[in-house]
């Protein structure tokens, strides 16, 4: 019998990339708002990007949208009911259906990790990761939201990021020096820190020397890119550094009205140390010092102010390296930039 031909070998289908929004910039800079209007006119879900609102209880100084701890498809979520609270009671006032019209949004790696705890970027890029392949399943739309640049960085570029888990002695020895010191000895071991470490930060210093010291590598020669693993879209709203700074101004304010200053005296009587990771992030350092008498609160107030105003300077400068990000005017045209983006 003759031979039978060779099948034709099948062509590879290759699956798009999953496609992803990144809604990014300075603190105050609306990321937030944006990011619900799109979630609900998109079918979103959020995946936070933001350091400080992970932690969990720490929501007034870090400017986390009010919510509530959930359930989301089975999983555990910071669910957030996008509508003002007086169309909420003029609909209920209407006898309309409030969770039908509102529903809430899923704000996933948000408001869970304890005060004494640290995420390294490795680890939140994992949880990222599962959390888009579980919103893709679900058929929605994955929006990352956060003024944390490497976060982002890491996934969009696909980082291979060293698994160097945190080391509690090292930190501990370290945490009693000051910032010119650990700075100092980071740059000793890798002298192109400065180029990918936030040498303002001292928690990114000292993990940048927790890296170096296990590794004996230079945390640049060990954040390779590979190819991506999601199509995405960066987006941000640009406004004047006069413009964030009044906005930073305002959001200060309103956070000393909700009371802030109280809520870091709670967390405090429940037992978390001054020195955890969450109490020593912006603004609750300076409202610490406030609550043990070592300065009045219009110092505070000054020191946050500044602290955050160079912060954002900070983001600004990261930003600014990535010419992918699509800058938009304001809240209505990034909403047209994804808009268009999406029926592409």
């Amino acid at each position: 019998m003759p031979k039978e031909k060779a099948r034709a070998a099948k062509p590879k289908v290759e699956r798009p990339l999953p496609r992803v929004i990144v809604v990014l910039g300075p603190t105050s800079s609306g990321k937030t708002a944006l990011s619900l209007r799109l979630a609900r006119k998109h079918n979103g879900e959020i995946i936070n990007a933001d350091a400080r609102q992970m932690y969990r209880g720490f929501s007034i100084g870090t400017g986390k949208p009010p919510g509530r701890r959930g359930k989301y498809a089975t999983h555990n979520a910071y669910l957030v009911r996008v509508q003002h609270e007086e169309v909420m009671e003029k609909a209920e006032d209407a006898h309309l259906d409030v969770e039908k019209l509102y529903p809430e949004i899923p704000h996933y790696l948000m408001d869970f990790l304890e005060p004494d705890e640290l995420m390294t970027v490795a680890e939140w890029r994992e949880r990222a990761i599962r959390a888009i392949d579980g919103i893709i399943e679900r058929g929605h739309l994955p929006i990352i939201v956060g003024g944390t640049g490497l976060y982002t960085s890491a996934l969009i570029d696909n980082f291979d990021i060293p698994h160097v888990p945190p080391n509690p002695a090292l930190r501990s020895s370290f945490e009693k020096q000051s910032l010119e010191k650990l700075v100092s000895h980071l740059l000793k071991l890798d002298p192109t820190a400065a180029t990918v470490v936030d040498l303002k930060n001292p928690r990114r210093v000292i993990r940048g020397i927790e890296i170096c010291t296990f590794t004996g590598k230079s945390i640049a020669s060990q954040r390779k890119k590979h190819p991506p693993i999601v199509d995405a879209f960066e987006v941000g709203i640009k406004r004047s550094r006069d413009e964030v700074r009044r906005r930073i101004d305002l959001a200060v304010r309103r956070m000393l009205e909700d009371g802030w200053p109280d809520e870091v005296r709670k967390q405090h009587d429940e037992g978390v140390s001054w020195n955890a990771p969450a109490m020593t992030s912006i603004g609750y350092k300076e409202i610490a010092r406030y609550l043990r008498g070592e300065i009045m609160l219009d110092q505070a107030i000054h020191l946050i102010k500044l602290a955050t105003y160079h912060y954002a300077k900070r983001q600004e400068t990261w930003f600014k390296r990535d010419p992918r990000i699509h800058w938009a005017k304001d809240e209505d045209e990034a909403v047209e930039f994804v808009n268009s983006w999406l029926t592409k």
